[in-house]
């Protein structure tokens, strides 16, 4: 398999996508990975793996509409399958396999039918002391943009997944491009504060225009820096509640088709507004675990 990633909105070929099916039972809150998930733990509203394979389903149809080759993971029991993202990512022509929690190791074993497609030489795992996981990285054409956390107390967060050894790793990995890393605020208690990766508070559409959190980032000024880089009128604001319900993990197929949830009316409204074509799909019971369209994807090749 030939990989080919350059940016988050050229024409999709391959894709993984995340499986729900024997996804495992409710969580204790002590093992919850993020705060909305042990939101929905305390409230008694985890979502239902009926539910959420029924959403992951629709989005794969979205996929077959598109003739896009679509690979999901080997199914292990009782175990949580559904992002993909965090598990591995592509970079050019290189997939990445991340270092992520150890609780979820067995994720990736689940992906070796893909990445064993992919010459050795391409396939790269960082090593132990750099942090990475997917929802962090976005490329964008000469930039790439990492999402990390660069307090002190790092080690304190569950949901810091991406550290400053994974961000000059990749630098020295890449030195043709521009990175640009984002310093995301964290919470392991409050999910409308969190932002667990850069996707939860950022994502680049169309060829220059973007959806933008703005508490998201710690430093004003890595907000500012978007704002600048992309053009006022070319961004999309989402407000915390917005945020809440993850409306900045949509998805592109193509430069102008964008995946997103059903129930995004505002921002779904601009989109088309803007001359996307929108493709709706329910996704709120997966969006209980704090991860969206964006999260639950894999691509691996793009035009």
């Amino acid at each position: 398999m030939k990989l080919n990633i350059q940016n988050e909105t050229s024409r999709l070929r391959a894709v993984v996508l995340g499986i729900a099916d024997s996804n495992g039972p409710v969580p204790a809150v002590e093992d919850c990975y993020d705060p909305k998930s042990r939101l929905h733990v305390l409230d008694g509203t985890y979502p239902k793996e009926e539910d959420m394979i029924a959403e992951l389903d629709a989005a794969a149809k979205v996929f077959e509409k598109y003739d896009v080759k679509v690979y999901r993971p080997k199914v292990i029991e009782n175990y949580n399958q559904i992002f993909t993202r965090d598990i591995s990512f592509v970079i050019e022509d290189k997939m990445f396999v991340a270092n992520i929690l150890p609780d979820r190791e067995r994720e990736i074993d689940a992906i070796e039918h893909v990445w064993s497609q992919v010459e050795k030489v391409n396939r790269i795992r960082l090593p132990d002391h750099c942090h990475i996981e997917g929802g962090d990285v976005m490329l964008w054409n000469e930039y790439l943009f990492i999402g990390t956390y660069l307090g002190a107390d790092y080690s304190k967060f569950i949901t810091a997944r991406t550290n400053l050894d994974a961000v000059n790793a990749i630098k020295d990995l890449f030195p043709h491009k521009i990175v640009k890393a984002f310093n995301l605020r964290k919470s392991n208690t409050d999910p409308y504060i969190n932002a667990l990766h850069l996707d939860c508070c950022f994502q680049p559409i169309g060829t220059d225009k973007a959806i933008i959190h703005k508490n998201g980032f710690l430093n004003i000024e890595d907000f500012n820096w978007l704002i600048n880089f992309f053009g006022k009128n070319n961004v999309f604001e989402i407000d915390e509640k917005e945020m809440f319900a993850m409306q900045s993990n949509v998805f592109s197929i193509s430069e102008k088709v964008i995946v997103s949830e059903v129930n995004f009316t505002r921002l779904n409204t601009w989109l088309r507004g803007k001359g996307f074509t929108v493709e709706t799909v329910p996704y709120t019971e997966i969006a209980k675990q704090e991860g969206l369209l964006r999260c639950t994807t894999l691509p691996l090749i793009r035009d």
